[in-house]
């Protein structure tokens, strides 16, 4: 695969995950407004994902594509696996407590610091100077980000100043950090087969936690109360299924940093249905942070391809750091 192709099929491989994964600040608020708890919505999306990617697999191998077993693959790759497994459970949990806790814009805002850490990682790991373009990106990105979040961080916007919940905000942030950070340990397994089973170990993993606390009766919810499953099954679908090989195959793509960068346009995306459902405030100063991250992802179009790109499809290649 050429570099220009890898880039434009990586770029809008992110830029649909960001625009789905941006559905679930709303999602998740509207689902605790019908009754559930973090840990249930987190649970119920997990799985209605993983049920979804499943189904993909089957029908790829049912078409041919061959698949890996995880006995067949090295055990660096599968401890990679499960720390990127592990990564994700945390981050799931914390931000959907933290989307409960303080506004969706304040939990964006600090969750998005990840993009920043993702880029000195990657430049601490793979001991290179600092690529100019991906540097003034980064920063048009954070910029626009920030500018994005601002009305909802007015005092009349309602914001929710909650030590608890921007901790764990931050606390996804670094999640998000080693999940997308350890993706090249595990390139030996087709991103069609990750997505799944990361979305599966998810969700049990969810179920345990559930039952050692005491919470089982809190993912019987929907059971009881039909008016959760919309939102339950949008998010599991739109907003873990797709995105989640999405992003895996933008990171295997174009790399880490970019993917972060382009991720950006999850707070956009999230602080407006934010604004059109939950009523929180958008003005122009929010459309001027959107026109930069669009800003810093044409940017990044013009930029040379990072030394160590994968040259292939996007399922074999490894995810370059």
């Amino acid at each position: 695969m050429s570099p220009t192709r890898r880039r434009v099929l990586g770029t809008l491989a992110i830029v649909v995950a960001a625009t789905c994964f941006g559905t679930l600040g709303t999602l998740s608020r509207l689902a605790y407004d019908a009754g559930m708890t973090p840990l249930g919505f987190a649970t119920w999306r997990a799985f209605f994902g993983a049920i979804l990617l499943t189904i993909v697999v089957v029908a790829l191998a049912r078409r041919g594509r061959p698949m890996v077993r995880l006995r067949d693959v090295r055990r660096q790759a599968v401890g990679a696996l499960a720390v990127a497994a592990a990564a994700g459970i945390i981050l799931n949990l914390a931000v959907f407590i933290a989307f409960g806790r303080i506004t969706v814009a304040l939990a964006l805002l600090a969750f998005y610091t990840y993009p920043a850490m993702v880029a000195v990682v990657a430049i601490v790991i793979e001991r290179r100077r600092p690529d100019r373009l991906e540097l003034l990106a980064l920063g048009l990105a954070l910029g626009g980000m920030i500018l994005v979040v601002a009305g909802q961080l007015e005092p009349g916007a309602g914001l929710v100043i909650d030590g608890l919940g921007l901790g764990l905000a931050l606390l996804a942030a670094v999640a998000q950090t080693v999940y997308i950070t350890t993706s090249r340990g595990y390139a030996a397994i087709p991103t069609e087969q990750a997505a799944p089973i990361l979305l599966w170990v998810a969700a049990l993993a969810f179920i345990v936690i559930a039952a050692l606390s005491g919470s089982l009766d809190s993912l019987g919810e929907p059971l009881r109360n039909p008016a959760a499953w919309p939102y339950l099954l949008v998010a599991g679908l739109l907003g873990a299924g797709v995105p989640s090989l999405l992003f895996l195959v933008a990171i295997r793509l174009i790399g880490p940093v970019r993917t972060g960068i382009l991720a950006m346009l999850e707070p956009v995306t999230g602080t407006v249905l934010a604004a059109l459902i939950l009523g929180e405030t958008l003005g122009p100063i929010q459309l001027v942070g959107g026109a930069l991250v669009i800003a810093a992802g044409v940017l990044l179009q013009g930029a040379p391809t990072p030394a160590g790109a994968p040259p292939t499809h996007p399922s074999q290649v490894p995810a370059p750091g």
